[in-house]
């Protein structure tokens, strides 16, 4: 029995009004549940949901700003000014400043763009760049997916006489900066209605304020950027990413259709998740590793060569990009277990190292939070002049941006948003922008918090989820942010078969069934889960319905987030040449993929190898079998605390006796998997005896000890006259000894020739003969399908 890795929440629809959707709109219940739970309330709501035009998208001039602007960009064309387009470097920046070249463009206006070097000069507008296009005639600058912050770089822009208009999506700070036209439905006293534009989707709405109705082959640059910047795809953004990728599938743009190609992504079937793991990671690339202009001039190029060329070089480039991740999470990984030394990992990690590219710190921070689940911030450090340039992702129970405002004095400069954000200050500072950070969590998060959350859209039947109803989820797509793909909860699956997949192994399939209906199971990564997957065992699933298409045949599937194991398991691992190197694997198994803290887990080990489990084990609860004592106890302090907290039991060595087994089980009341890593085949087979040989063997003492003779003696030749093992023959003596039998007494044994009438069967020690010889059969010498059968019995029996 193992816990889910994260806490599954359901979105509880009301099921009154999902049924009424799905009457009204001819769906099944499961569809009518999930667009009630999208907070959908009406038949005219779902058709606007699902099929919203670009009719549909609200006055731009209700952006505040935008009446300053227009008028602005109108007379900068028709007298020819020179205009400077200012853009960010990561894909949603990408997206918005081609998309203003597009439109430039189309306008026919003189123009130039500048897009800063993200190690080298860093995030914003920069006074040196504002020199620059003063110096090349520059009199209006634009600004996209930046600006809102820069206060003192547009005050600095206005005293060289040129005019900043900014378009931008970020959080406001308190103070803004003083330009000719702010452009961020986010910004105080905006009365623009959705505030979830990307930084694309406030420049889209400047050109059609512009123009009334842009291009609508512009959609597939607004779509690029909205999805890879993870805004949410609702209202407007849902309109125009559903418009865009519609576009994609027969695309106008060079530069779009190569790096579809170069993606593996076949252009006919483009969803928001090709975009999502295909396009933007490679369009994010060259702002990582390089400069973000090559991505530029892809989506800009209007040459099918120089489109082919660019998307290989981006692709190579995020290539590079991986391997240079996988090398900062491995040296990010080693700081902060060095750091924390076995103690608790801080609320909020921080970490930093020389020579970290600061291009790949998001992704960094990213994939240590998914480890750890706390917010994290990665900083690259300047050696020269000890400036650190870093991105934070955070935990929905932490706004990382309200956060850093906290501590703001302690940084030269920082921007974001609630998951993430991004911030540079001195090495100095580091020891006490980690403390404050950490001081703010302790006062805002919560045990709870750190428990990472999965939604689903309910717990439902295999039977609920034909080919015929996964089809007809399609048209909630394009998913993504606040329209996640569908995740369904099936309780109570039978496991009927396991088998890893893919090179290395790495995959995991599954079989299983619910109401005599069979589904396959992929998971992908989880091929090492295997182990601890039993056939027959009993499982609760979440994951996302999809379509296996396979030779013209479509089946079901499920595409496994995450698994519980329901009922008690047993892992026969006896044998094992090297136990501690198992134990090691088995719990990082167990921790990479279920919930499982260090007090849920304990170890049973005789007291002779305590000294090496101590170093071995020290995050996890020893319980020592003392063979002499015949007890259990609580390492260090020999106190019986903190067992009802168990869950997980690795047995080193095997209890001599069906007692100090029960001791064990009786010990952990919430014991639901062991893993038996005991040694077999140590001692000499045990069976019980029968009546018949009892007999014999009480004929044969009746002879050899009619006056006392030493036990050992005794014991040697009742061995060799009854064929019995010594073992077998002391066990035997004990209950000759209950029943008044025989009399022992300093070493001696002597025969009673008269004792009382008693039944073999009343002696305790013939019972507890029975139990031994049974556990020896299953602990040492029974299969595993045996022991397994066995101990599960005998827990569920100490239960």
């Amino acid at each position: 029995m193992f816990d889910s890795k994260y806490e599954w929440r359901t979105s509880e629809a009301d099921p009154e009004k999902a049924g009424l959707l799905a009457q009204e709109l001819s769906v099944s219940p499961l569809v009518g549940s999930l667009l009630a739970a999208r907070g959908i309330n009406s038949a005219e709501e779902a058709a606007l949901f699902l099929n919203g035009s670009l009719d549909a998208l609200h006055d731009p001039f209700l952006l505040l700003g935008m009446k300053e602007a227009v008028p602005r960009i109108q007379k900068a064309v028709e007298t020819g000014e020179h205009i400077l387009i200012y853009g960010d470097y990561d894909a949603d920046g990408v997206s918005s400043t081609s998309l203003m070249i597009h439109f430039m463009r189309y306008l026919g206006a003189s123009y130039d763009i500048y897009i800063p070097h993200r190690s080298n000069e860093g995030y914003g507008l920069h006074n040196h760049a504002l020199d620059w296009a003063h110096q090349q005639g520059v009199s209006l600058i634009i600004t996209v997916d930046t600006g809102i912050s820069a206060v003192e770089q547009i005050a600095y822009a206005n005293s060289l006489g040129m005019d900043v208009i900014v378009t931008d999506h970020h959080e406001p700070p308190e103070v803004l900066p003083d330009a000719y036209a702010l452009i961020n439905p986010k910004q105080p006293n905006c009365p623009y209605p959705f505030k979830g534009l990307a930084g694309v989707g406030v420049a889209y709405k400047l050109t059609q304020a512009m123009l009334g109705q842009p291009p609508v082959e512009w959609t597939e640059i607004v779509a690029i950027g909205t999805i890879a910047d993870l805004m949410p795809l609702s209202g407007e953004n849902r309109i125009l990413v559903s418009r865009g990728l519609e576009q994609m599938r027969s695309s106008a743009f060079p530069g779009i259709r190569a790096l579809m190609e170069v993606g593996g992504i076949t252009m006919r079937n483009v969803t928001s998740t090709n975009v999502a793991f295909g396009m933007a990671p490679r369009i994010n690339a060259s702002g990582r590793l390089d400069h973000a202009g090559s991505a530029v001039a892809l989506l800009t190029t209007e040459d099918e060569d120089e489109a082919l060329r660019l998307s290989h070089g981006l692709d190579e480039l995020n290539k590079e990009r991986q391997q240079v991740v996988d090398d900062i999470v491995q040296e990010a990984t080693s700081q902060l277990l060095a750091k924390t030394d076995g103690s608790r990992v801080p609320d909020v990690i921080v970490l930093a190292g020389e020579g970290w590219n600061v291009g790949v710190v998001g992704i960094v921070a990213s994939k240590i939070l998914e480890r750890y689940y706390r917010p994290v911030i990665i900083l690259g450090i300047d050696p020269d002049t000890g400036m650190c340039k870093g991105s934070a992702r955070s935990i929905p129970g932490l706004d990382i941006y309200e956060a850093l405002t906290s501590c703001k004095s302690l940084m030269d400069h920082y921007g974001g948003h609630p998951s993430a954000a991004g911030m540079s200050l001195h090495r100095d500072q580091l020891d006490a922008f980690e403390q404050a950070l950490n001081e703010y969590a302790a006062g805002v998060l919560t045990e709870s918090d750190f428990i990472p959350v999965a939604a689903s859209d309910g717990e439902w039947r295999l039977s609920d989820v034909p080919l015929s109803v996964i089809d007809e989820m399609e048209m909630l797509s394009p998913f993504g942010m606040a329209n996640p793909v569908p995740k369904f909860i099936f309780r109570n699956c039978r496991l009927l078969e396991t088998r890893k997949m893919g090179r290395d192994s790495k995959h995991l399939k599954l079989l299983v069934q619910q109401d005599g209906i069979r589904l396959e199971v992929v998971a992908f990564g989880k091929g090492e889960l295997a182990e601890v997957l039993m056939e027959g065992a009993e499982l609760d699933l979440l994951g996302e319905m999809s379509v296996n298409e396979w030779n013209g045949s479509r089946r079901p599937q499920l595409m496994l987030q995450d698994l519980k194991l329901t009922q008690p398991q047993v892992f026969d691992l006896r044998g094992s040449k090297d136990p501690w190197q198992e134990i090691d694997r088995v719990s990082q198994l167990i921790g990479s993929h279920f919930r499982l803290g260090p007090t849920q887990v304990a170890a049973v080990l005789e007291r002779e190898i305590l000294d090496p489990a101590k170093i071995r084990l020290n995050e996890s609860t020893l319980w020592v079998y003392d063979k002499n004592a015949g007890i259990l106890a609580y390492h260090p302090n020999e106190e019986r605390s903190g067992q009802d907290d168990v869950t997980t039991l690795f047995m080193l060595n095997a209890p001599e006796t069906t007692e100090q087994l029960d001791a064990v089980l009786f010990s952990f009341p919430k014991l639901s998997n062991v893993f038996l890593l005991h040694q077999v085949h140590k001692r000499e087979r045990l069976s019980v005896p029968d009546r018949d040989q009892f007999k014999k063997l009480y004929i044969l003492l009746s002879r050899i000890a009619a006056e006392p003779v030493q036990e050992e003696t005794a014991l040697s030749r009742l061995s060799q006259q009854a064929s019995c093992s010594i073992r077998m023959v002391t066990k035997m003596m004990d209950v000759f000894e209950e029943l008044s039998f025989i009399d022992r007494q300093e070493g001696l044994i002597r025969f009673i020739p008269k004792p009382p009438k008693r039944d073999l069967a009343s002696s305790r020690h013939f019972l507890a003969l029975g139990n031994l010889a049974e556990m020896e059969q299953h602990l040492l010498y029974a299969s595993t399908p045996q022991v397994t059968s066995w101990f599960i019995a005998r827990m569920q029996g100490a239960s």
